[in-house]
């Protein structure tokens, strides 16, 4: 039997699974809180929940990760020197050293400047200790990769630092979005290698003597030596194995997946057995980047979301706080704390103030980290000298400074990631109901009783309303997804938004009624779909597979994904050859540009020299019996019936894929 272990750190889980990779039996399965600071405390806590014979018999370890995409949304990371050739780039995109100079390449390929070394050499050796890692992007590089070459030859002669070129990462135009993914790539570097230092410090303390794999953004696998050299394309890790971790659990190849967790719930497409990928390259931090990665469709709802009741009115808001069954299960002082705060209803909350700004009596606050010269005031880091041993509410805290409890700036210090807010969630609801009991059921049943006091409603009628409206928003979310991926948007006017109101909330006492059925299945991923979705499915008229062990999509998915790499390798006639039946043509690819006399010639060279670049890719990833699917797209210009129907090649786009399966897991044929 080959055992493979997949682990994925989520934003409030780390779930871990050993399973047959021969047959895809899950052998046994783990639970643990991420732990934000140090993922690898949080990792180690899942393991230690297997046996640890079973754990030395693994011969493969693969990670999903959302390390790289939280680092770049909260602008963490290295110090990186840029070298942009022929063109500066987008400001808007940080970088601690640059320099532009002279060089770069046009569409065909030629030479626009002979490359500045001269000035390249200079800004090199003015590098060190100045920066940690080094970004090479040339204009139009991915039509002759020549000049992004010759300066990471030259870096690498002069300095030791982690170099990247644009090409190496992207083969599609526009410079300023390759810009931006080398830039994030080399900032992300350093982040990523201590998370597999982390990872494989955990693994030899738990005997583990197999190969680190690491799951990109498409779903697919590296190795960790190429994560190290291109973290950027572990963006959007997570979603993506849950999506290859439900193919696996249900044996579908087109389906809309669904993973609900903690913090947010993620929706994409299977298309034919694959994630649907992001055309134009995903979208990180507002910036379009040139990553290869599963179109996910991310919302602010998960088991964590904050539950706020104002004004007698209920919200949902996409703010993760801590559980209250989690808190009281960590500090049980908060128990007869909150069992006070659940006898009394304070109903003083103004309409006209945002949700975002209201502190609830039952929300507490933690300290989760100092930040050196945050701009906090001095009642402030009291605050957080008094909320680093234990939670306190404002009022509490407030109580013991002898200030007032507005004296705080508790948002500011949220923003700043330095408290942790905790107050009533969704699995609160979960557990006060008693469908899901993992944590302090008592605390959640206080935080319940408290709230439906504001909303003058019975605890039973609170419990259910407060379902639906996660139900509801459930599935809008949904909608929106699916609006996006048919019709471009999810804007609703008025009209279009009462519509998805009666097709999600049902029959209204109205003069009509909305339904709407959808095409593809729902598979759910993750721990609380079972409470929730059902009743979603039932409104939009899907049918719904919640799979035995969704609750580990995530991590199934993460072990039985396959090493994929591919290349494009674009072959244009050379301008004026159009009209010749076999014509002079060119070979552009991230390998480099060459000259054919003709067509044939170019697409046979082309091929082979394709076939072995991504054979070549897949082994460094990790890969064994590599086999290679080859798509020729041939794009002709017709010339019309006078012309007895001609057909112009315009140019040739070879697609070529080489998949396969990690090198230290393979299966015999009989």
């Amino acid at each position: 039997m080959e055992l493979g272990l997949g682990i994925d750190t989520g934003g409030t889980y780390t779930d871990a699974v050993l399973l047959d990779l021969e047959t895809n039996e899950l052998i046994s399965k783990a639970k643990a809180l991420t732990t934000r600071d140090d993922l690898a405390v949080g990792i180690r806590n899942s393991l230690a929940l297997f046996d640890k014979a079973l754990l030395k018999k693994v011969s493969m370890v693969s990670l999903s990760s959302t390390l790289a995409t939280n680092s770049v949304v909260e602008g963490k990371g290295c110090r990186v020197g840029v070298i942009s050739v022929g063109r500066d780039f987008d400001r808007s995109i940080t970088a601690d050293e640059s320099i532009t100079i002279t060089g770069g390449h046009d569409l065909n390929g030629i030479e626009l400047a002979p490359l500045d070394l001269e000035t390249a050499k200079k800004f090199l050796l003015s590098l060190p200790n100045k920066v940690d890692s080094l970004a090479i992007t040339s204009y139009l590089s991915v039509r002759n990769p020549e000049h992004e070459l010759a300066l990471k030859k030259l870096a690498n002669e002069l300095l030791d630092l982690p170099v990247v070129c644009g090409h190496e990462l992207s083969s599609s135009l526009g410079f300023n979005e390759r810009t931006l993914t080398s830039i994030m790539n080399a900032r992300l570097i350093p982040i990523i290698k201590e998370l597999i230092n982390s990872m494989k410090s955990v693994m030899k303390e738990y005997e583990i003597n197999a190969p680190l794999m690491i799951v990109k953004g498409d779903g697919s696998l590296m190795n960790d030596e190429v994560a190290i050299e291109r973290p950027v394309e572990t963006i959007m890790s997570g979603p993506a194995a849950s999506m290859i971790g439900a193919k696996t659990l249900t044996g579908l190849n087109d389906a809309i997946v669904m993973d609900m967790g903690g913090t947010t719930t993620d929706i994409g497409i299977l298309r034919n057995g694959q994630p649907r990928l992001e055309k134009e390259g995903a979208m990180i931090g507002g910036k379009r980047t040139r990553v290869t990665a599963a179109e996910i469709y991310t919302s602010g709802i998960g088991g964590d979301s904050r539950i706020v009741v104002k004004g007698g009115k209920f919200s949902l808001t996409s703010l993760r706080v801590m559980p209250l069954c989690i808190a009281a299960t960590k500090w049980p002082q908060l128990l007869p704390r909150l069992e006070e705060i659940s006898q009394r209803c304070f109903f003083f909350n103004l309409e006209s103030i945002n949700v975002n700004n209201i502190v609830q009596d039952i929300e507490f606050f933690i300290k989760i980290k100092d930040i050196k010269d945050a701009p906090i005031s001095e009642n402030d880091r009291k605050f957080l000298e008094i909320i680093a041993r234990e939670p306190y509410s404002l009022s509490e805290a407030g109580a013991s400074l002898n200030l007032h409890p507005f004296a705080f700036n508790v948002s500011k210090m949220e923003e700043l990631g330095m408290v942790q807010r905790i107050g009533l969630t969704p699995t609160d609801i979960l557990h006060a109901e008693g469908s899901y009991i993992e944590y302090e059921r008592k605390a959640s049943e206080y935080g319940v009783k408290h709230q439906a006091l504001k909303m003058n409603r019975e605890y039973e009628d609170f419990l259910a309303f407060a379902k639906e409206k996660v139900i509801e928003k459930l599935g809008e979310e949904l909608l929106k997804k699916l609006f996006l991926e048919n019709i471009g948007t999810f804007e609703m006017d008025k009209v279009a938004q009462d519509l998805v109101r009666r097709a999600i909330s049902g029959p209204l006492a109205d003069d009509f009624n909305c339904a709407i059925s959808l095409n593809l299945p729902v598979i759910g991923i993750g721990a609380p779909v079972a409470a929730y979705y059902p009743q979603m499915a039932e409104k939009l008229k899907a049918r719904l597979l919640l799979p035995e062990h969704s609750e580990v999509g995530n991590a199934i998915g993460a072990v039985t994904g396959s090493v994929i790499e591919q290349v494009e390798v674009l072959i244009k006639p050379v301008s004026g050859s159009r009209l010749i039946d076999d014509p002079n043509c060119t070979v552009f690819a991230v390998f480099g540009k060459y000259e054919y006399e003709t067509w044939s010639q170019a697409v046979e060279e082309g091929t082979a020299r394709g076939c072995e670049y991504v054979r070549n890719k897949a082994l460094k990833s990790g890969a064994n019996n590599v086999d290679i699917n080859i798509v020729q797209d041939n794009r002709e210009y017709s010339v019309g019936l006078e012309y007895s129907d001609s057909k112009i090649l315009m140019e040739t786009v070879l697609t070529i894929t080489a998949i396969g399966k990690p090198n230290q897991f393979s299966v015999e044929e009989a």
